[in-house]
């Protein structure tokens, strides 16, 4: 367990820990609170084209209001994730799931673009670190055979509540006003903080992720008060790589659940619900693609983990052939497939990234490692992809920045293919520091 409170004194493991269905219970809340996040982020794609409208705006106005949220969660990640390690990461998440429904609820009374800002502001501040802390605790529990699998569902729970947000915003905004769908996000998200906050604790926590350390021969389990120095997360090159390739693997999948509603708003001639249902599609194939990618990953990385890199690698190409080429290709069978195959592993890669990100960093300092990668996710990827394609749109138009969007893939493939040149190096870099707890 990577808490404070786990690390400081030892915790008796029972045999009832080993066997409880409490860790998947966790884990279904903590994805649920996920659900909540992207649906609180997302349910803005929904309501561009009324906001459009009715206020005037260009598209570039349009992303700065999608990005901005993304940019607070790439700033403000890490200095989070920190503070959650020492102040207690249960405590943490309840507090971030508070912030951003409030915030979300004041998005519904937003007269104009600029208190929209403002309000989109708070709800990034208050999604900064829910995945990263949110992840380490899901891991915490569970073995690392299960952390490319889980890593990849968990992340997936970005597109899944983006296309609930998606769907449900644009449906509500059309059948009664945009206002009342950032209403029904922020209830939503209210009623998952209660059911979060009255079942999981530091405690429980602690117990179970004491038996995964006695269970799993692969992790040694850290000494009491021992805590890894932050300068660890930043010293292994393979864990460098691995920031840069999962943040950049990320832009054309910030660029998908940012855009495809637009897309299909204006070069299908859809109305707004229409379009929202449509691009819900191509998220959801995002999302499923994450949970099967990572589920691939790790029956390929069983016997050797550095396949996990191929398998992030083959993902990234993937998209990167399949997506610019049906986008070119306009309307017809053809390419709304290759759209949807290059949707399916556009962010394919993310659980195997995080997988190695956990598997190569101290447990102690967890959930800054994985607020590290959400920092490079973010700067990298869903903030920077959405606004790049917003500001080309203005100039080129919104199908041409489509088409150009997927190129982000290259640069990810050579940071991913160091790191895999890189990744016996940076194992053995960790056992030493683990030696030393």
């Amino acid at each position: 367990m990577t808490t404070q409170n786990a690390v400081s004194a030892p915790v008796q493991v029972s045999e009832r820990s080993r066997s409880s269905a409490y860790p998947w219970l966790v884990f279904a809340l903590a994805f649920g609170l996920l659900l909540s996040d992207y649906m609180s982020r997302q349910v803005l794609s929904a309501v561009f084209p009324v906001l459009k409208s009715e206020w005037a705006l260009s598209d570039s106005h349009l992303a700065s209001l999608s990005s901005i949220v993304a940019l607070m969660v790439g700033l403000l990640t890490l200095p989070i994730s920190i503070v959650a390690d020492r102040w207690g990461r249960v405590r943490s998440l309840v507090a971030m799931a508070v912030l951003w429904s409030v915030a979300t609820g004041l998005c519904a009374v937003a007269m104009n673009y600029h208190q929209m800002l403002a309000a989109r502001f708070l709800v990034g501040v208050g999604e900064a670190a829910y995945g990263s802390v949110g992840i380490a605790v899901v891991l915490s529990i569970f073995a690392r055979r299960l952390h490319a699998t889980l890593s990849g569902a968990f992340m997936a729970g970005g597109s899944f509540g983006s296309v609930v947000g998606v769907v449900l915003g644009g449906y509500i905004a059309a059948h009664t006003s945009w206002r009342w769908s950032f209403v029904a996000m922020a209830v939503f998200g209210l009623v998952l903080v209660v059911a979060f906050r009255a079942v999981v604790n530091e405690r429980r926590l602690a117990e179970h992720g004491a038996a995964v350390a006695a269970d799993d021969t692969a992790v040694a389990s850290p000494a009491a008060g021992f805590r890894a120095p932050l300068s660890s997360l930043y010293t292994n090159p393979a864990v460098l790589c691995a920031y840069v390739g999962g943040g950049l693997q990320m832009f054309t999948a910030g660029v998908l659940l940012a855009w495809m509603p637009s897309f299909f708003n204006r070069y299908h001639g859809l109305a707004t619900d229409r379009a929202a249902a449509l691009a819900a599609v191509v998220v959801l194939l995002v999302g499923s693609g994450m949970v099967v990618c990572g589920v691939v990953t790790d029956r390929v990385g069983r016997r050797d983990v550095r396949l996990k890199w191929v398998a992030s690698i083959v993902f990234c190409l993937l998209s990167l052939v399949c997506l610019p080429i049906g986008f070119h290709l306009g309307s017809g069978p053809l390419s709304t497939s290759l759209i949807g195959i290059g949707a399916f592993f556009a962010a394919g890669s993310s659980g195997p990234i995080a997988a190695m990100v956990a598997n190569l960093t101290h447990t102690s300092v967890r959930a800054s490692a994985m607020g590290t990668l959400t920092l490079a996710n973010s700067l990298l990827g869903l903030a920077l992809g959405p606004f790049v394609v917003g500001v080309l749109a203005d100039r080129i138009g919104l199908l041409a920045a489509l088409q150009i969007a997927p190129l982000a893939y290259i640069v990810a493939v050579l940071a991913l293919v160091l790191g895999w040149r890189l990744h016996p190096a940076g194992a053995r870099k960790l056992a030493r520091l683990s030696s030393d707890s």
